[in-house]
């Protein structure tokens, strides 16, 4: 007991740089109040005294703000960032790892008892602020939620949703917009990332882009080398885009900024 609060202490330490003491965390720390609540009304719940199990929960959510059933299952090394607001399902699982910040609701679709409601989060997952996960399916390991997202359906392992109702970005698709938007100049993560029709024609621009950059590059490439093979060479000019090469001001030209 006492090595896995160790735990919980050090993972806080790790993870929020607003952390400075043990002493700190152990005593000015919710989350880490809530989970040592639960731990103990899980146990009793699964003992079979549900009212007291319930009564601690309660007096959990009483003092800390946030509210775990305890028949939820909570794995190890689990960080409630700030978590006031924070609700978590019966049926609901969270993984090793896991962190969860303030306003997050975990919770359940359907009104059959006994059936599996609420989500279940995998390994290493980020549950951003205000997000609402809804429904008995899986957030895969290392997946990402936005903050007030609001997610329906599983997120598969690695990937992110954000946006209401979420949308499902993969990550290596995602990487390369983002690698595509630095050599632009910014980061796609400057802009919303939800379903508002700006958000939507800068990603398309971003993309197509980037794509476009490849092709001429490609092209130009190959005019070099049937050049070379004619010893034409002389013919090409010196400042071919052999190479992508983005300019900065050129999506602001495209917005018309």
């Amino acid at each position: 007991m006492f090595s896995r609060i160790q735990s919980d202490i050090q993972c806080i330490l790790d993870r929020d740089p607003a952390a400075r003491s043990s002493w700190e965390v152990m005593t000015c720390y919710p989350g880490l109040h809530a989970l040592i609540l639960h731990r103990l009304a899980h146990r009793l719940w699964g003992w079979g005294f549900h009212w007291l199990g319930r009564f601690i929960s309660h007096l959990s959510r009483w003092f800390t703000g946030i509210e775990i059933h305890p028949a939820a299952v909570i794995g190890e090394r689990v960080f409630f960032d700030h978590a006031m607001g924070v609700v978590v399902g019966e049926t609901a699982v969270i993984g090793d790892g896991c962190t969860v910040y303030q306003g997050v609701t975990l919770g359940g679709t359907s009104l059959y008892k006994g059936a599996k409601r609420h989500p279940t989060l995998g390994r290493d997952v980020v549950i951003g602020a205000g997000a609402k996960v809804l429904g008995g399916f899986t957030v895969g390991d290392g997946a990402k939620v936005g903050s007030n997202a609001v997610v329906t359906k599983p997120v598969p392992a690695g990937a992110t949703a954000v946006g209401n109702p979420a949308r499902i970005i993969e990550a290596q698709e995602d990487a390369r917009r983002e690698e595509a938007a630095s050599k632009m100049g910014f980061s796609a993560y400057g802009v919303t990332q939800n379903d508002d029709p700006l958000s939507q024609a800068m990603r398309g621009l971003i993309d197509n882009a980037s794509l476009q950059e490849e092709k001429i590059a490609l092209l130009w490439q190959t005019l070099q080398k049937l050049a070379e093979q004619s010893n034409q060479s002389d013919c090409m000019p010196k400042d071919a885009p052999v190479h992508q090469n983005f300019e900065a001001d050129k999506l602001n030209q495209i917005l018309g900024k």
